[in-house]
């Protein structure tokens, strides 16, 4: 599953550890692994790497970190994996609100990175394609309460049924080759703007 051609920005402090993930990555055949040893500036330096999957070991998380992580997967939306050592119930819920991938609490073994990097990337995937489709929906939300609301508009303005309402502001959005929630939106601007 994962490419081979993927960059990795692996993110620990401890060269020891960053060199078990490393070594991990390398026998899962990715050929870039970036290392990064601290989280100074991280959001502008993961930007400028532009890696494909962020993999980030610390003993454990702090909240600090976990806020980093959270503007990290906001800003670069990029996967993350996150090692730890241990951890507890509410920092396992404040990486899943950081928007974290894959948690994985004392597990760093180099033949399971692999694996881990493929959950992480299908989670990523997963909820990129959600939040996608929600956006969509809401999108769609809006546009039909614009669309009843401009109907409401030409009802009462020009005394007419709501289908004839409806059939009037599809003929134009077909003439014009514009949307009918666009020339909703222009009916609706026009009667704010009247008064």
């Amino acid at each position: 599953m994962t490419e081979p051609s993927l960059t990795v920005a692996v993110i620990d402090p401890s060269p020891a550890r960053a060199a078990i993930l490393e070594e991990g990555l390398a026998a899962a055949g990715i050929a870039r692994v970036v290392i990064l040893p601290d989280t100074a500036d991280l959001p502008a330096r993961v930007a400028a790497l532009n890696p494909d999957v962020v993999v980030i070991h610390v003993e454990s998380p702090s909240r600090d970190i976990l806020e980093q992580m959270s503007g990290l997967s906001r800003h670069v939306e990029r996967p993350v994996a996150m090692f730890v050592d241990r951890s507890d119930v509410p920092m396992m819920q404040a990486a899943v609100d950081a928007g974290i991938s894959a948690y994985v609490v004392d597990g760093l073994q180099p033949q399971r990175i692999r694996s881990i990097l493929d959950i992480a990337i299908l989670r990523f995937n997963a909820f990129a394609r959600l939040q996608r489709e929600l956006l969509e929906a809401r999108g769609e939300l809006a546009d039909r309460k614009l669309i009843e609301r401009a109907k409401g508009i030409l009802m009462t303005a020009k005394g007419m049924p709501e289908e004839e309402a409806y059939r009037m502001m599809r003929r134009k959005a077909m003439n014009e080759k514009r949307k009918i929630a666009d020339i909703a939106r222009a009916i609706v601007t026009a009667a704010d703007l009247l008064g």
